[in-house]
C-alpha cells in the first residue's frame, strides 16, 4: 500500500513540474523565443530559455515576481500565480511603455534606441488604427518633422529636412519602392499603400546612403506590413473595419483575415476607399477672401465633352478632386526549420483616374478666372505590383548569426491624359517599370556581452523603363465625343528607346558598447550604378546623342555616437554622408509646366550630402516620459537644380503645339540646410498621454544665394488623449507659420509660388506678385470607445473651426471641418 501511494506521489509532483515549464513566444509571429534570461527581482534565480523556448520555473515561488529579458525584446514581469492561469504561455512585444525599449531597424537589425544616434521615429499599429488616416500621405504628416505637399488630393509627397521625392527614400519590407523614374519636384507614391495594411511605419532621419544607398538624403521612410503569426491552436480571425468621413464623402472598407498554424500562417487584407469631392474650409482668417475657391472648373471628365469651363456653384467645393484606389495584400509566413524562416509578400494596389486639381485650375490669364488652360488633365490608374520572397536565417554561427535574404520583382505603370481648351488634340504618356532586386542584410555579436556587433549586406537592382506616347483628335458631335478623327505624334516623356538602370552596393556597420554609458556606431558603402537610355523619335527634340550611357559611383559612411550620463539623460551625435545617382528621370524626362518645357541632360552628375547633426532626450517617470531635441546642418555638393537651359543654341522648344521655355536638370555648386525639431512624448499619469513637435527648417544656396526648394516654413503639432477603461479621448492642435515670398524658391517652380495668393497681378516681380503661403491654425478632437472586446466605435472632428488653409507647396485646398466615424470588428 505504501509503495502504491510513494508512487502516486511521485506521479502528482512529476506532473507538477512539468506543468510549471513556461513556453515563450513572439507575439508578433507566434515563434518560439530562444535564449531569454529568466529571473526574479532579486536575481537569486536565473534561468534561460532552451532551443524550443522552454524553460523550468518550479523553483520560482508562487507569489513571486518573474522576469523575462531577451535582447531584442521589451522587458515582461509577471507573477507565477498569474502566469499559471494562462497555462504558462507568455508573449513577449518589441515595445513597452518604456521609451528606450522600442526596438527598430535603423541598421537593418533589430536595436534598441539607446543604442542608437540618428533622429528616429516609429508609428506602431495601435498609433495608425489611432489617427484613422485616409492614406498612408495623411499618416506620414502627423510624424514629428515631416511636412507633406499635395499637388491633388490623390496625392502626398513627404518632406524631411527639406528634401523630397527622389531626395528621400521610400521603402516597404525590405524593398526598395524608389524607381528609376522617381522625379524631382512631388511624388504621389507615397499612398500607393493602405494605412490599414500597415503594422508599423519607422522614419530615419538625415543622409542615410550607408545602409539604404542611393536617394536617402533627406532620410528614409520604412513601411511594415502586418505579418501572420503562427499558433499552436489552429486559429481563424477576420477583422472588418469601415470608415464615412463628411469632408469628402469618404468610404473606405477593409477587410482582412488571418489563418494560424502551427507549420505555417497566412494573412489576407484589401482595402477599397472612394473618395467625392473635397470641401475646402470657409474661415478665411488670412484675409484672402477668394484664395483657394473654385470658380470654374472642367466637366471634361468620364468620357464627358465641354467646349468651355462650367461655373462652379460652390467655389469651396474643389471639384475634380475625387478618385477610388484598391489595395491588396496578401502574405505567408513558413517556418522550414528550426533556423530558417521563409515570408512570401504579394501587394497590389490600383487606382481610378486622378485628375490632376492644380493643373486643371491652372489659368491662362491670372485677372480671368474663366481662362483656364486644360480642359482634361489626368493621372491613369496608378498600378504597383510587389511579389517578394524574404528568407530569414539564423545560423548561429561565428561568422553569421543572423541574416535575411530578399528578393523582389515590381511592376508599376503610370501614365499622363492631357487636352487643352480650344482644342480637340488628347495626348497619352505612359510609362511602365520594371524592376528586379536582391538583397542581404546579416549581422553578428562579435561577444558574449553583446557588447560589439558587426552587420553587413548587399544590394543589387535593375530597372527597365519603357515609355510610350501617342495622341488623338477627338470627333466631336452634338457636343458628344464620338470617337478619333486621326492619330499626331506626342514627345514622350522618357526615351522612347526604353532606358535601363542599374544599381549595385556592398556595406558593413560595426557597434560597440565603449562602456556601459557610451556606444559608437559605424559605418561605410561602396555603391555603383549603370545607365543606359535611348531616344528614336527626333520630331520635336533633337539631343547631341541619341544612345547615351553614364556610370556612377560613390563611398558613404556614417560615424555615430551616443552617450548615456545616467538612465535619464541621452546625448547622440552624427557625422554622416549621402549621394543620389542621376536616374532616367533626371537625365531623360521631357515635360510643360507653367511655360517651361523640361528638356533631357545627360552630363547630370551626382550629388552628394554632408550631414552633422546633434540630439539630446531627457526622460522622466521611469523613462515613460521624454524630451528631445535634434539640431542639423547639412551641405550639399554638386546639388541638381532644375534652371534655365539651352537646346542646340536656343532658350524655346515646341511642346505640345506650344513654345515654351527650355530648362533642364543641371549640377550646380554648394547648398546647405540647417533646422531643428524640439519634440516631446509620453505618460503624464496612467491614463494621460501627450505628444508635440516644432520643426524649423532653412536651405539655402551658397553659390547664387536662392533659397532651396522644398523648404517648409516653422509648422508643428501638440496632442493630449486620455484613456480609461474602454473610452479614449483626445484634442490636437496643429501650426503653420507664414513663409514669406522672398523665401521661395522661383527658378525650379516646386515651391509653387504662383499657387501662393496674389497680392498684385499687375506686378512684374514675383516678390511683388504673391504673397507667399499664409500661417494656419487647426483644432481637432477624437474619440474611441470599445464597445467589447471585439468590437469598437472611433469618430474624429478636424478642423473644427473650418480654417481654409494650404500646406506649403501644395496645390490644392487642406480639407475644411470634418467628421470622420469608422468602426472595426474583430472574429
Amino acid at each position: 500500500m505504501i509503495k502504491y501511494i510513494l508512487l502516486v506521489f511521485v506521479v502528482l509532483f512529476s506532473s507538477a513540474a512539468f506543468g510549471q515549464e513556461v513556453k515563450i513566444l513572439d507575439k508578433k509571429t507566434g515563434k518560439i523565443i530562444r535564449n531569454v534570461t529568466i529571473y526574479n527581482k532579486s536575481k537569486t534565480i536565473s534561468l534561460t530559455t532552451n532551443n524550443i523556448g522552454i524553460a523550468d520555473i518550479s523553483t520560482f515561488k508562487n507569489d513571486e515576481v518573474i522576469i523575462f529579458s531577451h535582447l531584442s525584446y521589451a522587458n515582461r514581469r509577471i507573477k507565477k500565480a498569474t502566469l499559471r492561469k494562462q497555462k504558462f504561455i507568455i508573449y513577449l512585444n518589441k515595445q513597452s511603455e518604456e521609451l528606450d525599449e522600442i526596438v527598430i531597424s535603423v541598421f537593418k537589425r533589430e536595436e534598441k534606441t539607446k543604442r542608437i544616434a540618428e533622429q528616429i521615429a516609429v508609428l506602431s499599429s495601435k498609433d495608425i488604427q489611432n489617427f484613422s488616416p485616409q492614406t498612408s500621405a495623411d499618416l506620414l504628416a502627423i510624424i514629428p518633422g515631416i511636412k507633406v505637399q499635395k499637388s491633388q488630393f490623390g496625392g502626398g509627397s513627404p518632406v524631411i529636412r527639406g528634401m523630397e521625392s527622389n531626395r528621400v527614400l521610400l521603402v516597404i519590407d525590405g524593398v526598395r519602392m524608389n524607381n528609376a523614374i522617381y522625379r524631382k519636384g512631388h511624388l504621389q507614391s507615397s499612398i500607393t499603400i493602405a494605412p490599414n495594411l500597415l503594422d508599423k511605419t519607422e522614419v530615419v532621419f538625415g543622409p542615410s546612403s550607408v545602409i539604404y544607398g542611393s536617394d536617402a538624403l533627406g532620410g528614409v521612410i520604412h513601411y511594415y506590413t502586418k505579418t501572420p503569426k503562427l499558433s499552436e491552436e489552429n486559429e481563424v480571425k477576420s477583422q472588418f473595419f469601415s470608415r464615412f468621413s463628411s469632408v469628402n464623402q469618404e468610404i473606405t472598407t477593409n477587410v482582412s483575415a488571418e489563418l494560424s498554424y502551427e507549420n505555417w500562417a497566412s494573412f489576407t487584407s484589401i482595402s477599397y476607399s472612394d473618395f467625392g469631392e473635397l470641401k475646402a474650409g470657409k474661415n478665411r482668417n488670412h484675409g484672402f477672401s477668394n484664395w483657394g475657391k473654385v470658380f470654374y472648373y472642367s466637366t471634361n471628365v468620364n468620357g464627358n465633352y465641354s467646349e468651355n469651363p462650367t461655373i462652379n456653384s460652390d467655389p469651396n467645393l474643389l471639384r475634380n478632386t475625387g478618385y477610388n484606389q484598391t489595395d491588396v495584400l496578401q502574405k505567408f509566413f513558413v517556418p522550414l526549420s528550426k533556423n530558417t524562416d521563409l515570408k512570401v509578400n504579394l501587394q497590389y494596389s490600383t487606382s481610378s483616374n486622378i485628375l490632376r486639381f492644380d493643373r486643371l485650375t491652372e489659368l491662362r490669364d491670372l485677372s480671368d478666372t474663366s481662362s483656364l488652360k486644360f480642359a482634361e488633365w489626368s493621372y491613369g490608374p496608378q498600378k504597383r505590383l510587389l511579389i517578394s520572397s524574404q528568407l530569414l536565417i539564423n545560423p548561429n554561427k561565428n561568422w553569421l548569426e543572423s541574416g535575411t535574404l530578399t528578393a523582389a520583382y515590381q511592376s508599376l505603370q503610370e501614365s499622363r491624359i492631357q487636352r487643352k481648351f480650344g482644342s480637340l488634340d488628347r495626348s497619352y504618356r505612359e510609362e511602365n517599370v520594371d524592376v528586379f532586386s536582391v538583397n542581404g542584410d546579416f549581422s553578428l555579436t562579435l561577444t558574449e556581452d553583446k557588447t560589439r556587433a558587426l552587420s553587413y549586406g548587399f544590394e543589387f537592382a535593375y530597372n527597365d523603363v519603357s515609355s510610350n506616347s501617342y495622341g488623338n483628335t477627338l470627333n466631336v458631335s452634338n457636343g458628344e465625343i464620338n470617337g478619333f478623327t486621326e492619330d499626331f505624334k506626342v514627345q514622350s516623356r522618357y526615351p522612347d528607346g526604353g532606358s535601363d538602370y542599374f544599381s549595385s552596393a556592398f556595406y558593413i556597420n560595426y557597434r560597440q558598447d565603449l562602456n556601459s554609458k557610451s556606444t559608437l556606431n559605424s559605418g561605410i558603402r561602396f555603391t555603383t550604378t549603370n545607365l543606359h537610355a535611348t531616344w528614336i523619335d527626333e520630331t520635336f527634340i533633337q539631343l547631341p546623342e541619341n544612345d547615351i550611357s553614364a556610370n556612377n559611383s560613390a563611398i558613404t559612411a556614417t560615424l555615430g555616437y551616443v552617450y548615456k550620463p545616467n538612465k535619464n539623460w541621452q546625448l547622440n551625435s552624427v557625422l554622416s554622408s549621402g549621394f543620389r545617382s542621376p536616374n532616367i528621370d533626371d537625365v531623360g524626362r521631357v515635360r510643360e509646366k507653367s511655360g517651361d518645357v523640361t528638356v533631357p541632360n545627360i552630363n547630370v552628375k551626382p550629388e552628394f550630402a554632408y550631414n552633422a547633426e546633434v540630439g539630446i532626450q531627457k526622460y522622466f517617470n521611469n523613462r515613460k516620459f521624454g524630451l528631445s531635441a535634434n539640431v542639423f546642418y547639412t551641405l550639399l555638393k554638386d546639388y541638381i537644380i532644375r534652371d534655365s537651359f539651352t537646346l542646340n543654341g536656343s532658350n524655346q522648344v515646341l511642346f505640345d503645339g506650344e513654345y515654351g521655355n527650355v530648362v533642364a536638370n543641371q549640377n550646380r555648386g554648394n547648398a546647405f540646410i540647417t533646422g531643428y525639431t524640439f519634440s516631446y512624448l509620453g505618460k503624464l499619469s496612467n491614463a494621460w498621454n501627450t505628444s508635440g513637435f516644432i520643426t524649423y527648417t532653412k536651405g539655402r544656396t551658397y553659390d547664387t544665394e536662392e533659397p532651396m526648394s522644398s523648404i517648409p516654413p516653422l509648422f508643428g503639432q501638440f496632442e493630449v488623449n486620455y484613456k480609461k477603461e474602454k473610452i479614449e479621448v483626445g484634442a490636437a492642435l496643429r501650426f503653420n507659420s507664414k513663409k514669406d515670398i522672398a523665401d521661395f524658391n522661383f527658378s525650379e517652380g516646386i515651391d509653387n509660388h504662383d499657387l501662393t495668393p496674389i497680392v498684385d497681378a499687375n506686378a512684374v516681380n514675383n516678390t511683388d506678385i504673391y504673397f507667399g503661403s499664409p500661417s494656419w491654425v487647426t483644432v481637432g478632437v477624437n474619440g474611441r470607445y470599445s464597445v467589447t472586446e471585439n468590437f469598437s466605435v472611433q469618430a474624429r472632428l478636424d478642423n473644427l473651426l473650418d480654417e481654409h488653409y494650404l500646406e506649403f507647396a501644395s496645390g490644392v485646398s487642406s480639407p475644411g471641418r470634418n467628421l470622420s466615424v469608422s468602426f472595426v470588428a474583430n472574429f
